[in-house]
């Protein structure tokens, strides 16, 4: 994933890595996470819609879900739980779907919105398509929200988190995204800069931490649907229905970007459809937990990986193509057997369908997975209802969502 420059770009202060010290009880951590968020859910206030889908039974059964849309910032769980985004700030209306000057976006615009100081919580007057003339390059403490109304961000180069957190983006259609550059965009009410040739991701995170991604429908980009790079960390990818793309999820810049090895990332109750490839994720140096996601489709692999991520995955579903050269859900990467037989990857509860197998390696009970556990994972025969509503929600105002 190539790094689009921003010239004279304020740099801001990417917050503390969490710390790699050696932890003398592996199982000890896992529970003593597992209590932590558990702790955190019951002061959540759960409204108990019976899901089994933690993050959805928080807020979906609430009939004035339209009242209350910053209430959705307490429900994040893994480890972007703490993404706030414009949960204290005002609610900023989105009436204008054009983006005709990304250097002086107009006012009611979802450019304008997105480059300001202060915390906003951002909807939508209606149903409406985005076409960027480039990257929408956000600033911190932002949330799109779009609840409510069909928001489709498709045609053009689609959403930067780059150097900035706090950031929860909920519930658009994000599609048929582009490259982009070669041109100024601004990033702030201060500054605008040059930026080179980009990805063409759905969502590019670089520097980033503490990001939500939930409850989005992704598909067909240039590049990945949702990448996350270049010491990015504290981050949940969430709920998403992914489909038609190749190259679905990058976690990781390169094997020689060791400044990645704290890397840590929740990926759940996501389902991944139809026309997917590769990368689901493909992970590089950090700490992945993959917990009660849908595998319905994939062409090569399912979850890949190289310079030693520790990965558990937990609870999911796995069905397997019916190529039979396909069958395996992972793949290592750029290592021969002897090097990534050490390599701490490990399959816990899932279910393997149509002769779908995942090679495990690593000692088993490993401290690296006290760090690559975010929540306690369900049984993978409830997967099907938990994930039954991935992507983006039908939500009627007055109505549970």
């Amino acid at each position: 994933m190539a790094l689009p420059i921003l010239f004279l770009f304020s740099l801001l202060t990417i917050p503390s890595l969490i710390s790699s010290s050696s932890v003398k009880d592996p199982e000890l951590v896992v529970h003593q996470v597992h209590r932590a968020i558990n702790a955190s859910r019951r002061n959540l206030g759960y409204l108990s819609c019976g899901t089994g889908n933690p993050i959805d039974d928080c807020w979906r059964c609430d009939p004035n879900w339209e009242k209350n849309r910053q209430r959705l910032a307490d429900c994040a769980i893994g480890f972007g739980k703490n993404a706030i985004g414009g949960r204290d700030g005002k609610i900023y209306v989105v009436t204008d779907s054009s983006d005709h000057d990304p250097v002086k976006p107009k006012l009611g615009t979802l450019r304008y919105a997105v480059i300001q100081d202060e915390p906003l919580w951002i909807i939508f007057a209606r149903d409406m398509t985005i076409k960027l003339k480039e990257e929408l390059i956000m600033n911190s403490f932002k949330t799109i929200d779009g609840r409510g109304a069909s928001v489709h961000i498709a045609g053009g180069p689609c959403i930067t988190i780059q150097f900035v957190s706090n950031i929860i983006i909920h519930g658009l259609h994000i599609h048929d995204c582009k490259q982009g550059g070669n041109a100024y965009v601004r990033d702030s009410p201060r500054h605008y800069g040059w930026r080179t040739i980009s990805d063409g991701d759905g969502v590019s995170i670089f520097g980033g931490s503490h990001i939500w991604v939930d409850h989005n429908s992704l598909s067909n980009c240039n590049d990945g649907l949702v990448d996350a790079i270049h010491g990015s960390t504290a981050i949940t990818i969430s709920n998403n229905f992914m489909t038609h793309h190749d190259k679905v999820m990058l976690l990781g810049h390169s094997n020689a970007y060791t400044q990645d090895k704290n890397m840590q990332v929740t990926i759940a109750f996501n389902h991944f459809g139809e026309g997917l490839v590769q990368r689901m994720p493909r992970c590089r140096h950090g700490y992945f937990h993959v917990v009660n996601n849908d595998y319905t489709h994939w062409e090569m692999y399912a979850i890949g990986g190289s310079a030693a991520p520790t990965i558990n995955s937990q609870g999911n579903r796995f069905v397997a193509p019916d190529n039979r050269f396909s069958k395996e859900v992972t793949k290592y990467e750029d290592a021969a057997e002897s090097e990534w037989r050490s390599w701490n990857w490990r399959s816990e509860g899932d279910l393997m369908v149509n002769g779908a197998f995942f090679t495990a390696s690593g000692a088993g009970a490993s401290s690296s997975y006290g760090k690559a556990s975010s929540l306690s994972a369900r049984p993978s025969s409830l997967v099907g209802t938990i994930t039954v509503g991935a992507g983006a929600l039908n939500c009627k105002k007055g109505a549970r969502c």
